[in-house]
């Protein structure tokens, strides 16, 4: 028997809800506001369009669907289903938060707040998913899919990340990582890196980002370097890497600060340092640990974002 499909609402906490979980009760959250030259009415608004929204998108499930919601910080322990069609209520970024826990489930992007989000990846309103749900799971749903890439940093001891946006990789406190770098085909993967072929740097770290990060942090590196190189499309299986701030010295390099990786090439990174770690979208809180002399592996991921369009 074939499961029916599971609708799965993603959201987040909106800023009231923290200022209640923080001062434990409404008037205690608007003296908090008020004593900052803010109005909690704004803030309320924004919380009720959210709820509103949600309720609009649960309402929209078919009766014969599962259903099931999660809110970004329970992520990480949510095991989402082959069958899943995932509703991300909220901004751009959860789309991101939530992609790099996915493997092909279709996604559609619900902006709960209209004309304070961009609307990259939440393209649409609630009031579309009677007639986006059900094209989700039908067999022409292809048609309607925007396959994006993503990033994959793998360390030698089989840890894992995927990103939508980018994947830093450098010290937790952004200050100067050391390592050796170099860009290798992906079919040696399995082999280590001569280390003449690897350049020692000391930087403040080091970026990989897709075409969909082209808009954000890598954007920011891009400029600060004039431009050096075509930034990928959202949709090109290629990745764009920077590396920040690389600091010339009798011990360190920096020959080799930009680039772009297409699927037979890797950045790998050998840490010369007590601790590194690898983040991507700017969740540090499910980041990889790195130690002296472990590898780990950047490049373009097998597994693709599939947006609702």
């Amino acid at each position: 028997m074939t499961l029916a499909p599971r609708a799965v609402l993603v959201h987040r906490r909106t800023e009231y809800e923290e200022l209640l979980a923080h001062h434990g009760t409404p008037g205690q959250a608007a003296f908090f506001l008020s004593s900052r030259g803010r109005s909690v009415a704004e803030v309320e608004a924004r919380h009720r369009r959210q709820g509103e929204a949600l309720a609009r998108a649960a309402a929209a499930v078919p009766l014969d669907w599962r259903r099931t919601r999660v809110e970004r910080a329970d992520l990480p322990r949510f095991l989402f289903e082959p069958e899943d069609v995932v509703v991300v209520v909220g901004q751009d970024g959860l789309v991101a938060n939530v992609a790099k826990y996915l493997d092909g489930q279709p996604v559609i992007g619900v902006d709960a707040d209209p004309g304070r989000n961009p609307g990259v990846l939440v393209r649409h309103r609630a009031d579309a998913l009677p007639a986006l749900l059900p094209g989700a799971v039908a067999r022409s749903a292809a048609r309607h899919l925007d396959e994006r890439t993503m990033v994959e940093a793998v360390a030698d001891d089989s840890q894992r990340l995927l990103a939508l946006n980018e994947v830093y990789v450098g010290q937790p406190g952004h200050q100067t990582a050391r390592y050796r770098l170099a860009v290798t085909e992906a079919a040696a993967a399995s082999r280590p890196v001569a280390e003449a072929a690897a350049e020692p740097q000391a930087s403040s770290g080091v970026l990989v980002g897709t075409g969909t990060g082209a808009t954000g942090w890598c954007r920011s590196a891009w400029l600060e370097r004039g431009g050096p190189l075509d930034l990928p499309g959202a949709a090109a299986p290629a990745l764009a890497w920077f590396v920040r701030e690389a600091w010339p010295s009798p011990a360190t390099g920096t020959s080799r600060v930009h680039g772009l990786l297409d699927p037979g090439r890797q950045l790998v990174l050998t840490v010369e340092s007590d601790r590194l770690v690898a983040f991507g979208d700017g969740i540090e809180t499910d980041a990889l640990e790195l130690t002296w002399g472990q590898t780990v592996r950047l490049g373009v991921a097998a597994t693709r974002l599939r947006l609702m369009t």
